[in-house]
């Protein structure tokens, strides 16, 4: 038997502790039985902070050299870490190291990436209480190496692929998105993202009470409108405007066209945020300005097949 469900759903933090810290807050002071942070949790940039060797520490941010004392690395790390970046602290000889190095490069970003990761994840219990479901999938973005940290954590679910049942409510879920300019970890063509879908949706009891939880949006929805790119990956003008072009996925569009389930939980695309219903379906997208240090999430409240509440929230 179904009974209301109250959940929050964010997605799109890119590695920003301080939008991932407002998520737990919020789902706390909003006593939601489900908190759900969609695909693409992980930042995408190391921040080197060379020791000089004379009490000194230099590093490049936001388009300018910095440098600080020992005491000014607490500060340091935490306006990098707030937009989605990874501090690390290195001697001028492991930076040489490294600069010179590609595949150093690449190790040290995954390790410093699941430490974050990790972080993370330990602060759901200290933030959430323990009646509250917490739910991450990663997305298109997300290497396959944070699948094992999640899997350490037995207060966070993957929903990647799984059926997780609250409140009667099934939720499936996949971070995996249609093909992007940039060839990120979980993508694919929306011929075999179908299928991915079907074959997920195929362990459902109830479809048509069902949440689906799909990073990408569906295509030609409004909530998948995304800058066209030209060869250099820079936005096309046309009369001095932004051309805007549907980026969503085809396949997720034509699952929920034939499915209908009752509500449908996107991301992917940050310049998007809104609602649109497709058939009974409503699908939502909140959008994300994770740089900006900002929340962006909808509160959603259930009863039955109704839904009593669709609030985008901002903070």
């Amino acid at each position: 038997m179904k009974k209301k469900l109250r959940l929050l759903f964010v997605t799109d933090m890119h590695g920003s502790e301080g939008v991932w810290r407002k998520f737990l807050n919020a789902s706390a002071m909003l006593k939601v039985d489900l908190a759900i942070c969609g695909g693409d949790l992980t930042g995408k940039m190391l921040v080197p902070v060379v020791n000089n060797g004379d009490g000194t520490y230099t590093y490049y941010f936001l388009g300018k050299t910095h440098t600080v004392g020992e005491k000014g690395i607490p500060k340091a790390f935490k306006e990098i870490v707030g937009i989605g970046y990874y501090p690390i602290k290195l001697s001028r000889e492991e930076y040489e190291a490294m600069r010179n190095d590609p595949e150093l490069q690449k190790r040290t970003f995954t390790r410093v990436m699941m430490e974050g990761v990790d972080r993370w994840l330990s602060l759901v219990r200290e933030k959430v209480p323990s009646n509250t479901v917490v739910m991450v999938c990663p997305g298109n973005d997300d290497r396959f190496e944070i699948d094992e940290v999640v899997a350490k954590h037995s207060e966070v679910v993957n929903g990647e692929g799984r059926v997780v049942e609250v409140k009667g409510y099934e939720i499936i879920s996949s971070g995996w998105t249609n093909p992007t300019p940039w060839k990120t970890a979980r993508e694919e063509p929306d011929e075999k993202l179908e299928k991915r879908l079907r074959s997920y949706i195929s362990k459902l009891s109830d479809v048509e009470s069902s949440i689906f939880n799909f990073h990408a949006p569906p295509y030609q929805s409004q909530i998948d409108s995304a800058p066209l790119l030209d060869e250099n990956f820079n936005p096309v003008l046309r009369g001095g405007r932004v051309v805007m072009v549907p980026v969503g996925s085809k396949a997720v569009r034509k699952v929920i066209e034939e499915y209908q389930p009752l509500i449908g939980l996107h991301g992917h695309i940050h310049e998007s945020s809104g609602s649109i219903k497709i058939g009974r379906t409503w699908c939502v997208n909140p959008g994300s300005e994770y740089a900006e240090g900002i929340l962006r999430g909808f509160l959603i409240e259930l009863d039955g097949l109704k839904i009593r509440r669709l609030q985008r929230i901002e903070g």
